[in-house]
């Protein structure tokens, strides 16, 4: 086993045991902010480095730049969906935020 395959070995258990994390996330909070969070932090990590393991591991070169760009879209698209869930939320709940520091 290389170096390489070990390190895409790593990425991929890594990943996997965060986006197991995300889905336990989603089913153990209660709130939707804290789900949200959940979701969108582990989430994006998690198959972050699953398309990390497949970019390393891939033999031709198309479907690693397929992989890179996958990751570059969820880490661009992750928190703005994460922030427009979280505004509507916040809008219907009518949380605002000031009072919650305390």
């Amino acid at each position: 086993m290389s170096v390489v395959e070990t390190v895409a070995a790593a990425a991929l258990l890594l990943g996997g045991a965060f986006t197991l994390v995300a889905g336990v996330g989603l089913i153990r909070l209660g709130d939707v902010f804290m789900r949200m969070h959940a979701s969108t932090k582990a989430g994006t990590l998690g198959v972050g480095l699953v398309g990390l393991a497949l970019a390393l591991t891939a033999e031709e070169p198309g479907v690693a730049s397929r992989a890179v760009g996958c990751v570059a879209f969820l880490l661009m698209t992750g928190p703005v969906g994460a922030h427009l869930i979280g505004r509507a939320a916040a809008r219907v709940s009518g949380r605002t935020g000031k009072d919650d520091a305390s």
